[in-house]
């Protein structure tokens, strides 16, 4: 399905603006995370997501009241989206407390079990037909994450459970916005994402603080926050403002060109992290997380091939496992978002011309 507001404009050329586009995102995201791990020794976790959720939140606010119309500030849906920021504000606090456990690499690919955990979930509650291709694939997928996870070693602990975790509260925030339907923009959906999580992340810090012992080794996870100097207010800014232009590429990528074919650069993200993982901290991941990474992206690019070879009207709906997964950001699945996108272009360029 491809949607885009300069029908003139060849299909190739629109492609490669979106693969461009896409991977640039990434390269952003990895950047974004490499920030937060190398911040994680100063500053806590609860209050690096909450800085992120700021920084995007005056970012999009007043883009969301200077667009207008279809954008709403005011909508119904805002207990779903509650929802929705709990989801993302627990799962990405778990993804991150793991940071400095694990290897960068380590981490993702075990989230990357999302787009798998999206696609079981959309089968049992949505009743997503999903024919035997796509049930294999996601059992490649599901073996990938086993491995990567690898329990018979003697690495395996808790610590490895958080990113799988935060792959599951993701999935079902995509479950909930397909719920939900196409009543609200994916410009709004993004912005009361952003800044409910960025609210709730401070609850639920206390919360978890009020439960653990915070050790040495989890110091990352205390409540208390220090004042950022001149040079740490400047290192917080770029962190939201890295996230939120990522964000905004990976979006526009989805935009112009088609999902299927846009989905296997996603996992671009992962050799970006391996390699940086390394070059910066020495990171040299297992040879089990290798084995499972290359599982997990064979499962989910097979399936953006098959997506391509499936004809589709332009009244179908594509499955909800084809969103955009990418970790720290609040993704909103496609279906929804492409209309939305294509109208928030065209009123941008009447406003500009």
């Amino acid at each position: 399905m491809t949607v885009s507001t300069h029908s003139g404009e060849p299909l190739l050329s629109r492609t490669l603006q979106g693969i461009a586009c896409v991977i640039a995102g990434m390269v952003l995201f990895v950047g974004q995370d490499i920030l937060m791990k190398g911040m994680l020794p100063i500053y806590p976790v609860w209050m690096l997501i909450f800085v992120r959720s700021i920084v995007a939140l005056i970012t999009l606010l007043p883009l969301v009241l200077w667009l207008g119309a279809p954008h709403r500030i005011l909508t119904p849906l805002w207990p779903w989206y509650l929802a929705r920021a709990l989801l993302f504000a627990s799962g990405f606090a778990m993804f991150y407390a793991a940071f400095p456990f694990m290897g960068l690499a380590e981490v993702t690919t075990l989230f990357f079990a999302a787009p798998l955990m999206t696609a079981t979930l959309a089968s049992v509650f949505l009743q997503e037909k999903i024919g035997l291709h796509r049930i294999a694939a996601l059992l490649v997928g599901f073996a990938g994450v086993v491995i990567a996870m690898n329990p018979t070693g003697g690495n395996f602990g808790w610590i490895s459970i958080l990113p799988l975790l935060c792959a599951l509260t993701y999935a079902i925030s995509q479950i909930i916005v397909r719920k939900i339907g196409e009543q609200d923009t994916s410009l709004v959906i993004g912005l009361y994402t952003i800044s409910f999580s960025g609210l709730l992340i401070v609850p639920l810090g206390f919360a978890v603080t009020q439960v653990i012992v915070i050790t040495p080794e989890l110091n990352h996870l205390r409540m208390n926050w220090p004042v950022p100097n001149a040079d740490g207010l400047a290192m917080l800014a770029l962190l939201g403002t890295i996230g939120t232009v990522a964000y905004t590429l990976v979006s526009r990528a989805y935009q112009i060109a088609s999902a299927s074919v846009i989905a296997p650069f996603d996992y671009s993200y992962l050799p970006l992290a391996a390699i940086l993982g390394y070059l910066l901290w020495g990171e040299i991941p297992p040879y089990t997380t290798f084995m499972g990474m290359v599982l997990i992206v064979t499962s989910g690019m097979y399936t953006a091939y098959r997506e391509l070879r499936v004809e589709r009207s332009a009244e179908d709906t594509p499955p909800t496992a084809q969103t955009v997964f990418t970790p720290g950001a609040p993704a909103v699945v496609l279906v929804e978002a492409l209309d939305a996108e294509a109208v928030e272009l065209n009123e941008f360029d009447e406003k500009l011309h």
